[in-house]
């Protein structure tokens, strides 16, 4: 996620967006489309299926408790079991934190989609902590044509010479926004940006701070638009979160 406005993060969010759309193509071919139900339109996009109580405080990686949940959707939706675990408890946390938000995981689903393809993008995999490997990162944000300039400012301190930020992670994080935002949600005491469960967590945090009532649709956009201050990414994400909202993937 970016709060600057760059040329950089809309043209790999139109490629990993790119990447999605033939993914869905390739799945769809074997199937009976018309079958399918539409893809709704309007914004926000649709809460999807409800997510189960669970209990927010157990220890360890509390996600797990929508494993029946996730697994009874994830091949239609075409998300990783781990990954739908991860939106259901980023969901049902900020449920509980911030109700006034509403936000969907719907919503944290499509922006998961858009940037990374839920963590498989360029062969990316996520292990059974959650853990995307390997590491999924941006281009170097160096001010060439095109590319936004950011440093990344703690390893340009630490070697002394410019290091320029990349995007990090699933939800596609830049390293100042993560120092930020960035939480644990799998409780083993590291917030990281390569954990699906932390990413999704966060990214739901940083719309609810930005958006304020994401149920309606001023807020929805005004979160989007904060996430990445591009019409074209919000209007790819409002498509892919209205799909899972029917329980259909994009």
């Amino acid at each position: 996620m970016r709060t600057a406005k760059t040329g950089s993060r809309v043209a790999r969010a139109g490629l990993l967006g790119a990447i999605g759309a033939l993914s869905a193509v390739v799945v769809l071919s074997g199937c009976d489309v018309e079958h399918l139900p539409p893809i709704p339109d309007g914004i926000p996009p649709g809460p999807g299926a409800p997510v189960p109580a669970i209990d927010l405080d157990a220890p360890g990686r509390t996600a797990v408790q929508l494993q029946g949940w996730a697994a009874d959707r994830a091949d239609r939706l075409n998300i990783p079991v781990l990954a739908l675990e991860a939106y259901g408890y980023a969901a049902a946390v900020l449920a509980r934190s911030h109700p006034e938000c509403g936000i969907g995981w719907t919503t944290v689903a499509g922006i998961a989609n858009v940037e990374s393809r839920h963590g498989r993008h360029g062969g990316s995999h996520i292990e059974s902590d959650g853990k995307v490997t390997p590491p999924i990162r941006g281009i170097p944000l160096d001010g060439s044509p095109g590319v936004a300039k950011i440093l990344d400012q703690e390893a340009t301190a630490r070697t002394g010479g410019p290091v320029y930020a990349r995007a990090m992670g699933p939800f596609q994080f830049l390293p100042e926004t993560w120092q930020r935002w960035g939480v644990d949600a799998n409780g083993d005491g590291v917030a990281d940006p390569d954990s699906i469960d932390d990413a999704a967590l966060t990214a739901a945090r940083y719309l609810c701070a930005s958006g304020g009532d994401l149920t309606t649709p001023q807020g929805w956009q005004q979160a989007l638009l904060t996430y990445n201050q591009s019409t074209a990414y919000m209007a790819e994400v409002r498509r892919d979160a209205a799909a899972y909202s029917v329980g259909r993937h994009p």
